[in-house]
């Protein structure tokens, strides 16, 4: 039986705020040695990078160019009615 593997968050995963928006920058190992990068902005839509990085550092660098040269807005998507449910 396979061991199930828990990712372990990076101590450098944090909050980036700029104008009236904030997104947090998550930063975990990939289970084999790598890290993981994804933003999730305040409406909890993601945005996640296909590379996997060969540091907790390198990732987090990776985060502030990307939201300096693209703006938090870029990485703000719609927030979800009810939840996601509509009514019939």
């Amino acid at each position: 039986m396979a061991e199930e593997v828990t990712p372990q968050d990076s101590p450098l995963s944090r909050a980036y705020s700029d104008g009236n928006h904030t997104v947090n920058i998550d930063i975990y190992e990939d289970g084999d040695g790598g890290w993981l990068l994804e933003i999730v902005d305040e409406n909890s839509n993601t945005t996640v990078w296909e590379d996997v990085f060969d540091s907790d550092a390198e990732a987090l660098q990776e985060a502030l160019d990307a939201l300096k040269e693209e703006g938090v807005g870029a990485f703000i998507g719609p927030a979800e009615e009810n939840g996601g449910w509509k009514a019939p």
